[in-house]
C-alpha cells in the first residue's frame, strides 16, 4: 500500500489511493508508535535506553519512515557535543580537580552549618553546570559525609563529656543533702550534745556509702547524639541534590533534558537562530542564582530554624569546639590533595578555554568568531566541544622535562603509569563517564520528534488544543510548567520531555504564540523532579546515605518544585521577553506551519 506513495517537492502523490485515508493511517501507526515508546518509558519494564528503540523497528514496519532516515535521527549534532563535554568531565574526575574546587569553597564558607550548607550548594551548582547531575551528586556527597561524620563524632563526646559533668555534680549535691538533713533530724533529737554528733556523722559516712548513679549506655539504635545533628545532616544532604538540580539549568550541556530541548527544536523550528550556550546562559543563570538563595532559605527554615545570625556567623568569636574540629577536619582533606598539579592546571585551561570559545562563537550584540570564516552555519558548539575533548587524548599527563610522571592528586591506590607520555585521558576513563543510555534516549526522542512530522501527527494534536486558544499566554505556560513538574515525579525527566515536547510545541503553533514561550519554562520545570527517590538519580544517591526519609523529601521538595516554578514563570514573563522577542509569533514558526500543512 504505501509503496504506491511517490514524493515530490511540492507533496505527496498516490496512485490509486485516497490520500485522506493514507495520511488516517500514518498518524495511527505513529502514534501507536509514540503510545507503546511512552508506556515503556513511564513503566521502565525495560530499560529507558532500549525503549528508546521500538521507533527504529516499528517505524519501517509500519511505512512511516525509512530503516536509514530513522538510524539518522539517533546521532546529532548534540550528540557530539555530549561526548566533548564527557572527555572534560573525565579529565576533571581523573585529576580530582572537583574535589580541589569543592573542598576549597567550603574552606571558604566556614563550618556553621547555615555557612556549611552554603557552601556545599555553591561548589555543586557550579560543577553540575559542566558534569552531569549524577555524576555531580556522587563527587560532592562522599565529602559532605566526611564532614557530617565528624560532626556527628565530635557531637559525642560532647554529649559524653555533658552527661559526666552533670553526674558527678548531682552526685555530690545528693550528699550534701543527705548530709544536711540527716545533722538537722539529731540536732532536733539530741540539741545539747555536740559531741556525740560529730561522733554520729563520723560513724554514718564510713558505714553508709552513698551510692553513685548508674551511667546509661547510649542507644545503639541512634545515629546522631542530639536532634540537631539529625536535622544538620538531613539539610545538607538534601542541598547538595536540589544543588545538582539547579545547576544543571545554567548550561546547554548541564542536564540531558537541556540537549533534548535544543536538538527537538532546532529540528522543528532550523530557521530559528536563537537558542545556543550565551543565550541559554543568560536567561537561566539569573534564574539559578534565585533558586539557589531561595532554597537555600526553605531548608534552612525547615530544618535549622529561622536563627540565621546564629547559624551563618562568620565570627571566630562564635565558633564551637565542633566547629573548629569540623574545620580542622576539611582543612587535613585539602592538604592531602598537595598542591596543584600539571594536569590540573591543563584541565582548569581547557574548562576556561570551551567556555570562552562557546560564549564567543555567536554572542549575538557582536560578531562571533564563526564570522571569520567563509562559510556559515557550519561551525556549532559541538565543534568546539570534540576539538578540546579530542586534545585531551594528544596531550600528556606529564610535565614537560619532568622526571617523574604524576598519578591524580590524592589517589593512593593509582599505579604510577610507566608511560612518560601518557595522555590526559585514555578512551577508559571517557567510556567510564559516557551515559551511552542518554544517547540512545535522545536519539529515540528525535525519531518520534521525526516520525510525528512525517505523519501530521502534531498537527492534529495541535487542532485538538484549539480550545485553549482564550487563555493568555502567561497561563498556558503555567499548566505546561505544573502538568510536566507532577509527571516527572514518577517518569524520568528525559522521557517525559521527549513526550510533551511534540504537544506543547503543537499546542504553541495553533494558539499562535511564540514556542519558546511554552518550550523553555516546560524543559527547566521538567528537572523538579525532586519530591521522592525516584524522580532522579541525585536523589536516589542522597536517599542511599540513609540521613532522610521519604518524608523530608517530599515537603522539602514540595516546596523546591514550587520555588523552582514560580521563579521560571517569573523569568519568562520579563528578562525572557526581550532576549526571545516573545511578544510576537515569529517568522520561523510561520514558516513550519505553513510547511507541516503541506
Amino acid at each position: 500500500m504505501i509503496s504506491n506513495v511517490r514524493k515530490y517537492d511540492t507533496g505527496i502523490h498516490v496512485e490509486g489511493l485516497d490520500l485522506g485515508k493514507l495520511h488516517c493511517c500514518m498518524k495511527a501507526c505513529c502514534a501507536y508508535v509514540l503510545i507503546v515508546t511512552a508506556v515503556y518509558w513511564v513503566s521502565e519494564a525495560v530499560p529507558l535506553g532500549a525503549a528508546a528503540l521500538v521507533p527504529a523497528f516499528l517505524y519501517p514496519l509500519f511505512g512511516v519512515l525509512k530503516s536509514s532516515e530513522v538510524a539518522a535521527e539517533y546521532c546529532k549534532d548534540t550528540t557530539l557535543l555530549l561526548m566533548g563535554v564527557i572527555c572534560l568531565a573525565a579529565s576533571i574526575e581523573k585529576w580530582n580537580l572537583h574535589k580541589r574546587i569543592a573542598l576549597r569553597m567550603v574552606m571558604i564558607a566556614g563550618a556553621k552549618p547555615g555557612m556549611l550548607v552554603l557552601g556545599f550548594m555553591c561548589c555543586t551548582v557550579f560543577l553540575s553546570m559542566w558534569l552531569s547531575n549524577t555524576s555531580t551528586t556522587a563527587m560532592v556527597m562522599p565529602i559532605a559525609e566526611a564532614v557530617l561524620q565528624q560532626l556527628i563524632s565530635t557531637g559525642v563526646a560532647d554529649t559524653q563529656e555533658d552527661s559526666e559533668t552533670v553526674e558527678m555534680l548531682s552526685h555530690h549535691l545528693f550528699s550534701l543533702l543527705c548530709t544536711k538533713y540527716i545533722c538537722m533530724i539529731y540536732i532536733y533529737i539530741f540539741p545539747t550534745n555536740s559531741d556525740s554528733l560529730y561522733l554520729f556523722l563520723s560513724l554514718f559516712q564510713t558505714a553508709i556509702s552513698i551510692p553513685e548513679p548508674k551511667k546509661e549506655k547510649e542507644s545503639k539504635n541512634s545515629r546522631y547524639p542530639t536532634k540537631r545533628d539529625h536535622m544538620i545532616c538531613k539539610c545538607l544532604s538534601l542541598s547538595i541534590t536540589y544543588a545538582a538540580t539547579i545547576g544543571g539549568l545554567i548550561t546547554i550541556t548541564g542536564t540531558s533534558t537541556n540537549l533534548i530541548f535544543a536538538e527537538q527544536f532546532n529540528n522543528r523550528y532550523p530557521d530559528a537562530k536563537v537558542i545556543n550556550f550565551g543565550t541559554w546562559f543568560i536567561f537561566s543563570f539569573p534564574i539559578a542564582i534565585i533558586m539557589l538563595l531561595l532554597t537555600w532559605v526553605w531548608l534552612h527554615f525547615l530544618f535549622l530554624g529561622c536563627n540565621f545570625r546564629e547559624t551563618c556567623s562568620l565570627s571566630k568569636k562564635r565558633k564551637t569546639r565542633r566547629e573548629m574540629l569540623s574545620e580542622r577536619k576539611i582543612h587535613e582533606e585539602y592538604i592531602k590533595l598537595g598542591p596543584i598539579s600539571y594536569p590540573e592546571v591543563v584541565t582548569g585551561v581547557f574548562f576556561i578555554l570551551m567556555t570562552l570559545l562557546w560564549f564567543t562563537r555567536e554572542p549575538g550584540f557582536v560578531p562571533g568568531w564563526t564570522s571569520l570564516f567563509e562559510k556559515k552555519g557550519y561551525r556549532t558548539d559541538a565543534t568546539v566541544s570534540v576539538l578540546l575533548g579530542f586534545l585531551l587524548f594528544l596531550i600528556p599527563a606529564r610535565r614537560p622535562f619532568s622526571r617523574a610522571p604524576r598519578t591524580p592528586a590524592g589517589d593512593s591506590s593509582a599505579e604510577r603509569d610507566p608511560d612518560p607520555m601518557a595522555p590526559m585521558i585514555t578512551w577508559k576513563d571517557f567510556q567510564n563517564l559516557m551515559p551511552w543510555e542518554i544517547v540512545i534516549l535522545v536519539g529515540g526522542g528525535y525519531a518520534l520528534a521525526a516520525g510525528c512530522k512525517v505523519s501530521g501527527l502534531s498537527v492534529w494534536i495541535g487542532r485538538q488544543l484549539e480550545p485553549m486558544s482564550g487563555l493568555p499566554p502567561w497561563m498556558v505556560t503555567l499548566l505546561a510548567c505544573l502538568l510536566v513538574s507532577a509527571v516527572t515525579e514518577f517518569a524520568s525527566n528525559p522521557a517525559t520531555l521527549t513526550v510533551f515536547l511534540p504537544i506543547l510545541s503543537a499546542l504553541s503553533e495553533t494558539l499562535q504564540i511564540n514556542p519558546l514561550h511554552t518550550l523553555i519554562p516546560a524543559t527547566m520545570c521538567v528537572s523538579f523532579g525532586v519530591m521522592l527517590p525516584v524522580g532522579n538519580p541525585p536523589n536516589a544517591i542522597v536517599f542511599s546515605y540513609g540521613h532522610v526519609q521519604i518524608s523530608d523529601m517530599v515537603k522539602a521538595g514540595f516546596g523546591v518544585n514550587l520555588i523552582g516554578v514560580l521563579v521560571v514563570m517569573l523569568a519568562i514573563m520579563t528578562w525572557g521577553v526581550p532576549l526571545f522577542n516573545l511578544t510576537e509569533y515569529p517568522d520561523w514558526a510561520i514558516a513550519r506551519n505553513f510547511t507541516g500543512s503541506l
